[in-house]
């Protein structure tokens, strides 16, 4: 036997964890005396240098389990064995309920602390059920490590940020726990310095919130949805029965012949419901929508601080405990602060790996967000069932877009097509192409350039009759018609939604307010009483937004100026080198001078408006804060409103010059305009600039797609996942058994990209239908292109919500709010 082998003296009945998660086995004695090996009273042989540990000091964290297999129990006597071999994170499905198996995590709060210089702590889980279930236990270091702590011995204090940070999240979790809530923490993790704090809404809390916010859940009286009769109904059937292949495989999307009676909840008339399975009735969805209200309405009000010496330490905290008080804090004001730095719901489980239980996520992972169910429709009510009714209604308006495109697409390519097939017959082109009809035109430019042939053009013009045909005069109309045929269906579909999502009677609640909004009252507040005024129901008026108004006005100038004055730019680089190519002495480089020119400006143009389009997001966002908007949704709107305004000028002005602006003031031979005395104004070709315009919008809407809207979507997401993952690796200071063990699903959810909000979607979606509806005549087959576009959109959307982004709190709504009437603009130009 190895002398440092560990033996057990009086094991004990049953193996008690402490609410910290370390075992207590307060019959086993420790201590060092000497190396000799003696047998007790029981006959057991135990090391004596373990023998004599005080009875205050009896516990031990880690068992050799070597030393225990030694000792030969018989089957019967081995049942501790086995309770100490079983993973005790396999009970609690790898974070998805609490210790005991039993309650479910329904939010998660994230912090960051300072651990002691000594050690890394083995194991900090605490309980909270109710306000005095506060306990703390001290943590015992490692048998045999060089370095220990005394057990009276505290650690390193903190500095008083790191305390205030700590007192304010005890003072809210307590807060929590008297509204109700059953917490549990989590320090002992594979992300170093990163604790968690695990959220369970018990049965009466649920039904109490869910009362307060007037959720209406299915009750138990169900009533038949009327059936269509005669050759409606065959029709319909013929139409499901072709229509199969392409429907996902889910229950949600199966059609329905009856339908729960939703109502209220009530916990007066709990007898409407059926609550035969009360685990199922809330779903994971509901749970966190109600435990983010409540964390959203709970505040911390003030904070506790150790006294420290001096009369200046006094004064620091007489102000900073003042301060509290007039303050409220809830979850958004401490995330602002970074007394908390995340908190988000969880996903229900892994999507992908052998063994993998059943879930929703898995689910929609294979029937949603997979490239090979593209030809699929999107399972909307599944989606909405996790992620709630803002973003189904994002995905649903999405599809309708897209299957909205397919006759658009159609018929451009029918234009298309018409156009190669009489591209021959066509007279202005076989005109300009005659060899016989000799047409000298005049210089294009200056002092270098010579006169040339009309039927240098030739190509031009051809190219220029394939999308400028008789038949787009039928497509610019059909395209008309087409967009307002797609905004009354979508009035149409989110009427349908509404009914079946049971938001027929819903009426949007007043949202909270912002945290940095409650900040600056408070800044304001504080400033009025030290002037001795009165502070009662201050709030924010014009005045004290008037700096904020009045650098969003000059920097939203600034910004269309700094667009004007880059496609200016590109008009001189145009000129400039169409001058400097016509000196060429080869005739194919003279003939080739205009589509050279147009090629590399249109490349610069894209280049720059996919620059400027990221840069124009995050001015909008910040001058959107220094409004300080007081509720999200003010927040949102003020955003989208810049957003939108910023981007589309930086997509369209390029476009709308080619369209409307050149060709129009070049003056006549002997008069002609210049730039700067030096720079001739440039001109259409002899075809019109209608093919310039096509090249034009082409490219930039092809490249804007392919680079910014997928790309980057896919790219910048992974990117910033495997900075975070390099982040967490070099501050890990873990061993290799524990670097092996599996994550939690709140360590692995961590990892994954916060939610951003629709926003970005809805701006590159509504930018794409512009380039449908306004230009289409000059390029009939961007409905193709945005139709193409568009399946891997929804495909790449989907994975990233699924796979990519932390969970986002189910929001409920009743349409697209201010994003409907945005993408309304474009088509009210073209119709106009």
């Amino acid at each position: 036997m190895d002398k440092d082998e560990i033996h057990l003296h009086r094991l004990p009945a049953a193996a008690p964890w402490g609410p910290h998660g370390d075992s207590e086995f307060h019959g086993v004695d420790f201590l060092p005396d000497d190396l000799s090996e003696a047998p007790d009273e029981t006959g057991m042989r135990v090391n004596k240098k373990y023998s004599c540990l005080p009875a205050e000091e009896k516990g031990i964290h880690i068992i050799n389990i070597r030393a225990i297999e030694d000792i030969g129990y018989d089957q019967h006597e081995s049942t501790l064995l086995n309770s100490l071999s079983k993973n005790p994170d396999a009970d609690c499905k790898y974070g998805l309920y609490f210790r005991d198996g039993k309650r479910k995590v329904d939010y998660i709060l994230v912090y960051h602390y300072k651990k002691s210089s000594s050690g890394r702590a083995l194991a900090r889980r605490t309980h909270h059920n109710d306000t005095s279930a506060r306990s703390t236990k001290q943590d015992h270091p490692l048998p045999g490590k060089s370095v220990q702590l005394e057990m009276g011995e505290s650690e390193p204090p903190a500095d008083s940020h790191e305390d205030d940070k700590r007192f304010r999240r005890e003072e809210y979790e307590g807060n929590l726990v008297e509204a109700g809530l059953e917490l549990e923490h989590d320090e002992d993790t594979k992300i170093h310095g990163v604790g968690f704090v695990k959220i369970h809404a018990p049965w009466n809390v649920l039904c109490r919130e869910a009362e307060f916010l007037k959720l209406k859940m299915p009750t138990k009286k169900m009533y038949q949805i009327n059936q269509t009769h005669g050759l409606l109904k065959k029709i319909n059937s013929v139409i499901q029965k072709i229509t199969e292949p392409i429907q996902p495989k889910v229950a949600e999307h199966k059609p329905q012949t009856v339908k729960r009676l939703s109502y209220p909840f009530s916990r007066e008339k709990q007898h409407l419901f059926d609550l035969s399975d009360r685990d199922s009735f809330f779903d994971s969805k509901t749970r966190s929508t109600i435990v983010y209200e409540i964390l959203k309405r709970t505040t911390c009000t003030k904070a506790k601080y150790s006294m420290g010496k001096g009369e200046g330490r006094k004064k620091e905290t007489t102000l900073l405990n003042k301060r509290r008080k007039c303050g409220k804090y809830g979850i958004t004001s401490l995330l602002a602060n970074g007394v908390y730095s995340a908190a988000y719901p969880l996903h229900d489980g892994d999507y992908e790996g052998e063994n993998v239980e059943p879930n929703d996520r898995k689910l929609l992972c294979e029937e949603w967000a997979s490239y090979g169910v593209f030809y699929k429709y999107q399972p909307i009510d599944l989606v909405r069932k996790y992620f709630g009714e803002k973003i189904g209604l994002y995905f649903a308006w999405l599809g309708v877009y897209t299957q909205m495109l397919i006759p658009a697409s159609i018929v451009g390519i029918i234009v298309f097509l018409y156009g190669c097939a009489t591209v021959d017959e066509n007279i202005p082109s076989m005109e300009m192409c005659d060899q016989r009809n000799n047409i000298t035109m005049c210089p294009l430019c200056d002092r270098t350039c010579s006169y040339w042939k009309m039927s240098s053009a030739c190509a031009t013009a051809r190219a220029s009759h394939l999308f400028d045909n008789p038949a787009t005069v039928f497509f610019s109309v059909f395209m008309a018609l087409w967009a307002a045929t797609f905004m009354e269906h979508w009035k149409r579909k989110q009427m349908r939604l509404n009914y079946r999502w049971d938001l027929t009677g819903f009426e949007e609640e007043e949202d909270h307010p912002r945290a940095e909004y409650e900040a600056k009252v408070l800044e304001k507040s504080l400033r009025k009483e030290h002037k001795h005024k009165e502070t009662d129901k201050e709030k924010l008026t014009w005045k004290d937004r008037f700096p904020a108004y009045l650098t969003n006005f000059v920097g939203i100038i600034f910004m269309v100026g700094l667009t004007f004055a880059i496609v200016f730019g590109v008009i001189i680089y145009r000129i400039s080198t169409a001058a400097a190519l016509a000196i060429s002495s080869t005739p194919s480089g003279r003939s080739s001078v205009r589509v050279t020119v147009t090629a590399t400006a249109v490349i610069i143009n894209l280049v720059v408006i996919i620059i400027l389009d990221e840069v124009y997001g995050c001015i909008a966002r910040w001058l959107t804060q220094i409004e300080v908007p007081k509720t999200d949704k003010n927040f949102e709107e003020r955003l989208i409103f810049k957003a939108f305004l910023l981007k589309f000028v930086n997509a369209y002005t390029p476009i709308f010059y080619v369209a409307f602006f050149k060709g129009r003031f070049v003056g006549r031979p002997g008069d002609y305009v210049y730039i700067f005395h030096s720079f001739r104004m440039e001109e259409c070709a002899p075809g019109g600039c209608l093919m310039e315009l096509c090249i034009q919008l082409s490219i930039i809407m092809l490249g804007k797609q392919l680079i910014q809207n997928n790309l980057f979507e896919i790219g910048i997401p992974k990117m910033k996942k495997f900075i975070r993952y390099m982040k967490l690796k070099r501050r890990r200071s873990l061993d290799h058994e524990e670097h092996m063990k599996k994550k939690q699903r709140y360590e692995v959810d961590y990892n994954l990209e916060p939610f951003a909000g629709l926003t970005p979607e809805y701006m590159e979606m509504i930018i794409q239908f512009g380039f449908v509806t306004l230009f289409v005549a000059s390029f009939p087959l961007a409905p193709l292109f945005a139709l193409l576009n568009n399946i891997i959109e929804i495909r790449l959307d989907a994975k990233k919500f699924v796979t990519e982004l932390r969970r986002p709190v189910a929001v409920r709504a009743k349409d697209i709010g201010k994003c409907a009437l945005l993408h309304r603009l474009p088509a009210c130009l073209f119709l106009d």
